[in-house]
């Protein structure tokens, strides 16, 4: 028998049990949505993370202190000075800017309105390293910076609590009960992973130590962290090595820590792969569930039509004829029911996209793999069903109909 009339035959047949055909399907339709569905998901959750983490600076290490006592703990004292970051500057060439940063809770007050929020003391280098612009007004300069002024950047939160939607700009705050005039509101970043720099407030570093905090030491102003840019991605591990000379040079010892945004990067990517991976095998067990009810079903329909069995090999069709019958309908079943799971898989990703931050993202090679297992397991579901009725003796199967 041919190819082409078995494929009709068997359409025809299923097609004359439509609710069963698609009972049948049903395993296989859920088991690719599903399993679409997570990949295309996880995709999405991977890409988004890793743009946040992109947007905060892709090529930007961080040296905070991390100095360990004699039970191994960390310890939180400041052991980072304003000098260190003025070294890295002056002595590490895999560096292209370096942003000193002293930050304090503190409450900051306009008029009968008080926001309680992060104040961070950095320079002016702040903005480029931690890539955020200026939304209205200007960041404070240079000789601001040298001099102590009293001047302000809110992020839009804080400059929303505090301003509602007037215009801060030259209007006086006060920040630890002293005044500060508001020079400029930063544009909206986004919180990420207990980050906000949208309601922080940004003053120079010399302003934060010495009138803001009143941070002092014998050797300088004691710091909570640097944060730092290298030249670009391909310098960011010899940026590293670069720091870690100089500062243990400095301190005679390791009591700092330098971790760069790229390890976080890859350490999302192989937690958010793996992830997804887990996700996409746990729904793929719904289609080995589905290659399971193929089978039984088939099985089924060899019972129901075991005179039509009997007839066609009564006159001349071979085992198999009729083997390949069976398993033409299971594979048709299974890459029917599969196409549609992908369809449902994708419209599924794409309602994710339509109601949250995540973009996912479905590659072709996961559509093909998809169709491709679907049609394997209702080849390999179907054999069963299909030897069953190619072995049936054909007089005893008309004397039963």
């Amino acid at each position: 028998m041919e190819i082409v009339e078995s494929i009709k035959m068997a359409v025809t047949t299923l097609a004359a049990n439509k609710l069963r055909s698609s009972l049948t399907m049903l395993g296989i339709i859920i088991g690719n949505a599903s399993v679409i569905a997570m990949i295309g998901i996880g995709q999405g959750a991977q890409n988004y993370m890793l743009g946040r983490l992109e947007a905060f600076g892709a090529n930007r290490l961080i040296v905070f202190s991390s100095s360990e006592d004699n039970e191994g703990l960390i310890a939180t004292e400041p052991t980072l000075v304003l000098s260190d970051a003025e070294a890295i500057k002056a002595q590490v060439p895999a560096v292209a800017e370096v942003a000193p940063r002293i930050s304090s809770k503190l409450s900051i007050t306009y008029r009968s309105r008080r926001v309680s929020t992060d104040v961070v003391g950095t320079t002016l280098e702040y903005t480029s390293v931690m890539n955020i612009l200026v939304d209205l007004g200007r960041f404070f300069d240079l000789s601001q910076q040298q001099q102590n002024a009293q001047v302000v950047a809110l992020g839009p939160e804080t400059a929303r609590k505090l301003f509602n939607s007037d215009n801060p700009i030259g209007k006086e705050v006060l920040i630890n009960n002293l005044s500060f005039q508001v020079i400029g509101v930063m544009q909206a970043k986004g919180s990420f992973l207990g980050n906000n720099p949208d309601s922080d407030a940004i003053v120079p570093i010399t302003t934060m130590a010495s009138q803001v905090v009143g941070r002092k030491s014998a050797i300088g102003i004691p710091i909570d962290s640097i944060q730092i840019t290298a030249q670009d991605k391909s310098s960011i591990w010899a940026a590293a090595f670069q720091i870690n000379n100089v500062l243990t040079r400095l301190h005679g010892k390791k009591d700092f820590t330098v971790v760069a945004n790229k390890s976080f990067q890859d350490l999302i990517a192989q937690v958010l792969g793996a992830m997804s991976l887990l996700l996409a095998v746990i729904a793929g067990i719904s289609l080995v569930v589905g290659g399971i009810g193929i089978m039984n079903i088939m099985l089924v329909s060899v019972t129901e039509r075991t005179q039509e069995i009997g007839l066609r090999k009564a006159i001349g069709a071979t085992q198999r004829d009729i083997m390949s019958q069976f398993i033409i309908e299971a594979v048709i079943l299974s890459v029917a029911g599969g196409s549609i799971g992908i369809g449902i898989g994708i419209g599924g990703a794409m309602i994710v996209a339509v109601l949250t931050p995540l973009q996912p993202s479905v590659p072709l090679g996961a559509v093909a793999i998809a169709v491709g297992v679907s049609g394997s397991i209702g080849l390999i579901f179907g054999v069963v069903p299909a030897r069953r009725a190619a072995q049936l003796d054909p007089i005893v199967a008309l004397r039963s109909a």
